[in-house]
C-alpha cells in the first residue's frame, strides 16, 4: 500500500492498543475494517469524530472501511464506559437515526464505487431473524462465562448491577465481526480503547468458529488537557447536525481550545499531513496570542462538516463580539446566527410605539428600556460622550440626537456599552 495505516495514525497520537500482526496484514493487502456507530440519536457528535477519522485514514491509505450502524446492538445497549442501563429505541426510530447518521458520515467517506469504495451496514438486518436458540447453540456455546467475565467492562458494573442483557452485548458484537468476516471480508476491527474486550471476543469467535484470523485496534480516548470531558460544553454534546449545535457554536468550541489541546487535536482531527501541522506548531509557538492553530483547527473541522460558506459566516459572526466588526458585518448575518452569536446575551424588549416616540438616544438606552441598560440618562450621557456607546457596531457621536438606526431583521437593536457589554433590543 502507498500510505502505512498504522504508521500514519501512531504519529498522530492515534493508537492505544494493537493485535500482533496488524501492520503487517495492512501492508501486505487491502483490507475491509469497520467500527461500529451507536445509532441512538439522529446525529453524531464530536466525540465520534476519532472514530470517523479513523476510517477517512484508513480508505486513505488504500483499505475498505465499514460503517456499522448498530441497530441491533442499539436495541441493546452496551455497558462499556456506562454507569447505568440505557433505554432501547424502536426499530422506526434507529432507521430514522441509521438515515441521519449515513449523510453525516457521507461528508468525510467516499461511497463511491472502487476499491476502497466505503460500506454502511447496519446489524439489525442479521439480527432480525436470528433465534435466540440459534444464536446461543451457534455463538454462545463457543465463548466460556469466565472469558466473559474476566472483561474490564463487565467487572465494572457488578457492584452497581448488570443486566443479562448488556452481559450478553460482547457475544453480540462478537458475532458482528463474525459475519461481516464471513460475508464482508472485514478482517479488522477498530473503535475506541473502550472497546477492546469487545472486539478481541469477535477475534476469538471468529478463531474458534471458523478456525480464522482476524485483527484489533483501538484508538486512545480523548481527554482535555484541563481534565474536563472532551466534546461536552455546558450545553451537553457538540453535535455534527446544525439543527443540534448552530454552526457558530461549533465553531466557537474549537476556537476556544487550549494550546496543548489544539496541538492534539489538530493530528487527530483533520486529514492534514506531518509537515504542514508541525509548521503550525511551530508559527503558533511564536505568536501564541493571534491563536493561528485554533484558527485552522477550527476552519478545518466547519468546512468538512458544515460547509465553507459556514464557516465564512461562523468567523465573521465571532468578529461581532470579539473584533472590530462594523454595521455591515451584523447586518450580513443572518437571523439564526445573530441569536446564536448573542446567546446569554441580556434582552430587553420594547414596542414599536415606544421606540416611535423615542426623542433621544439616551431617552432609548435609559427610560425606553426600563433602566436595564443604563440607570439614568446622565449615565448614558456620560458614557456616549466619551465615545463607549454604539448601535449596531456604529458608535453613537451625539447623545441628543434621535435614534435612527436601522432594525436588524426588522426587529434588533445591539447595543454595546463599554468595551465587553451587549444588550438585544427586541421591538416587537
Amino acid at each position: 500500500m502507498n500510505r502505512n495505516f498504522v504508521q500514519e495514525l501512531t504519529w498522530r497520537g492515534m493508537i492505544h492498543d494493537i493485535m500482533p500482526g496488524t501492520e503487517a496484514l495492512l501492508q501486505q493487502e487491502r483490507v475491509a475494517g469497520y467500527i461500529g456507530f451507536d445509532p441512538t440519536a439522529d446525529s453524531l457528535h464530536i466525540g465520534n469524530l476519532v472514530q470517523i477519522m479513523t476510517l477517512v485514514h484508513f480508505q486513505r491509505c488504500g483499505h475498505k472501511p465499514v460503517a456499522l450502524v448498530g441497530g441491533a446492538t442499539g436495541m441493546v445497549g452496551d455497558p462499556s464506559g456506562k454507569s447505568a442501563e440505557r433505554n432501547l429505541l424502536s426499530e422506526e426510530l434507529l432507521r430514522h437515526n441509521e438515515s441521519c447518521v449515513r449523510k453525516q458520515l457521507e461528508r468525510f467517506l467516499d461511497f463511491s464505487p472502487g476499491l476502497t469504495q466505503a460500506e454502511m451496514v447496519n446489524n439489525y438486518d442479521w439480527f432480525r431473524d436470528f433465534r435466540f436458540l440459534d444464536f446461543i447453540r451457534e455463538v454462545g456455546k463457543h465463548i466460556t462465562v469466565n472469558y466473559m467475565m474476566s472483561k474490564d467492562s463487565v467487572q465494572k458494573r457488578l457492584e452497581t448491577g448488570l443486566s443479562f442483557t448488556e452481559f450478553t452485548y460482547q457475544l453480540v458484537q462478537g458475532y458482528d465481526f463474525y459475519w461481516l468476516y464471513k460475508n464482508k471480508g472485514c478482517r479488522l476491527q477498530m473503535g475506541g480503547s473502550d472497546q477492546w474486550g469487545n472486539i478481541v471476543t469477535g477475534t476469538e469467535l471468529i478463531r474458534r468458529k471458523d478456525g480464522g484470523e482476524a485483527f484489533a485496534l483501538t484508538t486512545p480516548l480523548i481527554k482535555k488537557a484541563d481534565g474536563t470531558k472532551f466534546g461536552k460544553t455546558e450545553q451537553g454534546n457538540v453535535w455534527l447536525d446544525a439543527a443540534k449545535t448552530s454552526p457558530y457554536h461549533f465553531y466557537q468550541y474549537w476556537l476556544n481550545a487550549s494550546d496543548e489541546d489544539a496541538a492534539s487535536y489538530i493530528r487527530i482531527f483533520t486529514e492534514l499531513e506531518m509537515e504542514a501541522i508541525d509548521s503550525l506548531i511551530s508559527a503558533h509557538a511564536q505568536a501564541p496570542h493571534l491563536r493561528s492553530l485554533q484558527h485552522e483547527l477550527a476552519k478545518q473541522l466547519m468546512i468538512r462538516v458544515h460547509s465553507k460558506e459556514d464557516y465564512e459566516t461562523a468567523r465573521s459572526a465571532s468578529q461581532l463580539l470579539f473584533g472590530n466588526s462594523v454595521t455591515e458585518d451584523v447586518e450580513r448575518l443572518d437571523e439564526k446566527t445573530l441569536l446564536a452569536v448573542l446567546e446569554g446575551v441580556p434582552t430587553v424588549t420594547i414596542t414599536k410605539a415606544s421606540l416611535a416616540s423615542v426623542a433621544t438616544v439616551t431617552d432609548l438606552l435609559s427610560e425606553v428600556t426600563q433602566g436595564q441598560i443604563f440607570k439614568s440618562k446622565g449615565e448614558a450621557r456620560r458614557m456616549i460622550e466619551g465615545g463607549g456607546v454604539s448601535i449596531n457596531k456604529a458608535r453613537v457621536e451625539d447623545a441628543a440626537l434621535a435614534p435612527a438606526y436601522r432594525l436588524l431583521h426588522n426587529r434588533y437593536l445591539l447595543v454595546q456599552k463599554g468595551k465587553k457589554n451587549y444588550y438585544l433590543i427586541v421591538v416587537s
